[in-house]
């Protein structure tokens, strides 16, 4: 989720849902730790609870960068050892990790010391030729034994070698029942499932499945209302009604304007914003109005009013 779920597409995002656990775009250890590239960990109270998704190999740096994030304020410490890009696997990043279990755990062993905030990982189901049926429970045993009891597990296998990102999104096929073996298998574990879950109905039959937990990456960030609104109240259990979108549109408005004033540019924040309406009438008016308006020089809150007039009728 690089480049996409920054700190202004986490302030929409918590607009729509107060319990819904956020993740930063990767950030790697080493533009922490020799970098100073602190910028990187800035985020808003109001974005809270958000998980920092860190980057790296070595266990001295990763230690040191959680306990900048932990200062920093973040609720949670991830590790990430999924994604499969060229750039991450050069910099033993990402999923390229899932070769390496011991040094997995040695790093996870060295943040979860630096810090009292939870440290918690995210993989995927294997790597390449491996089996996973058979590395999986093998890696899973090797986190729970360098102390790490929070898992998400992208239920595809990465190919780091001849699928692009993209495809490897995509054309890896999805193993399900594999990632509910391993509940079964560690039930002491709290393990959520990622992968191709693009709807609040397939997240709920997921915790019917016996899942603790339901990560949901694109589908919340091209169709955030249809993702959020109703998370609160049908994933959490809480006797609350969901914003309409214009209502989220309406909270949004100081958030933006401060922004504004302090020099920034409206594209920053609405380009988060561009799926809000998705599958409504007046969606592609709203797209155009904003994508075309928003990156413009003083562009302000005028074009945010003059998105709403196609979606104007909704309720």
């Amino acid at each position: 989720m690089l480049d996409w779920t920054d700190r202004h597409c986490r302030c929409f995002h918590r607009v729509m849902s107060a319990r819904t656990l956020l993740y930063t775009e990767m950030v790697t250890a080493p533009a922490l730790v020799r970098g100073g590239a602190l910028h990187l960990l800035a985020f808003d109270p109001a974005e809270a609870p958000v998980a920092l998704q860190l980057g790296g190999s070595d266990a001295r740096e990763l230690a040191l960068a959680t306990r900048m994030a932990a200062e920093a304020g973040y609720d949670e410490i991830n590790l990430n050892l999924g994604c499969p890009s060229d750039r991450v696997q050069s910099g033993m990043f990402g999923a390229v990790l899932m070769r390496e279990p011991n040094l997995v755990a040695d790093c996870l062993a060295g943040m979860q010391a630096a810090v009292s905030v939870p440290v918690t990982a995210k993989c995927r189901i294997g790597v390449d030729d491996q089996t996973p049926e058979e590395v999986l429970p093998r890696f899973l045993e090797t986190l729970r034994g360098a102390g790490i009891d929070r898992v998400t597990i992208h239920a595809r296998k990465a190919w780091l070698k001849g699928l692009s990102p993209k495809e490897n999104r995509d054309i890896p096929p999805l193993d399900y029942p594999l990632v509910h073996a391993m509940k079964q298998e560690f039930p002491q574990m709290h393990l959520s499932i990622n992968g191709g879950i693009a709807t609040l109905d397939a997240a709920e039959a997921q915790l019917a499945a016996g899942m603790d937990g339901v990560m949901i990456g694109r589908a919340a960030y091209h169709q955030p209302a249809e993702i959020l609104l109703d998370a609160d109240r049908r994933i959490f259990g809480e006797a609350c009604e969901p914003l309409s979108r214009h209502e989220v549109v309406a909270r949004m408005r100081p958030y933006i304007a401060r922004h504004l004033e302090t020099g920034g540019r409206l594209h920053q924040v609405t380009r988060h914003m561009l799926g809000l309406f998705a599958g409504k009438p007046g969606a592609r008016g709203w797209r155009r109005v904003l994508s075309e308006g928003a990156s413009g020089p003083g562009a302000g809150l005028e074009v945010l009013d003059a998105a709403l007039e196609p979606v104007s009728t909704l309720a």
